[in-house]
């Protein structure tokens, strides 16, 4: 029986976006099929092919509609009582490139890939530095 072999080229670019007056899901989705390589030929799901992807300007980025005030972004850490909430529009003040990794995180699939992608993803919440 003969051996097969599988040839990816490992081709490790980085792609540089621009987040100023983009909107946050067209980003987002823009973000995270450059991080998976899914633009590739060479695309294989359960490998990193994707590119290094490096966010610049990210509290310039758009959202549309009312979610600056409706969208709410909940953590826990388990104790009883202890759910904070936060609106939108009150992060991106505080933390604005985390906004982008929370809508980057919802984009990549839930398996044992998607932490390993999103080390590869580095925002920047004014220019890069």
């Amino acid at each position: 029986m003969t051996k097969r072999k599988t040839y990816l080229p490992a081709t490790d670019t980085t792609r540089t976006v621009d987040a100023t007056n983009r909107i946050l899901g067209r980003l987002a989705t823009e973000i995270a099929v450059a991080l998976r390589g899914k633009d590739r030929a060479a695309f294989a799901p359960h490998k990193v092919v994707g590119d290094r992807v490096i966010v610049t300007n990210a509290q310039a980025v758009k959202v549309t509609g009312r979610k600056l005030t409706d969208k709410i972004y909940y953590t826990h850490s388990g104790y009883i009582g202890s759910l904070k909430a936060e609106s939108l529009g009150d992060l991106m003040k505080r933390k604005p490139e985390e906004v982008i990794r929370r809508a980057v995180w919802g984009m990549l699939p839930s398996n044992r890939l998607r932490r390993e992608l999103m080390r590869r993803l580095v925002i920047f919440p004014g220019e890069q530095e």
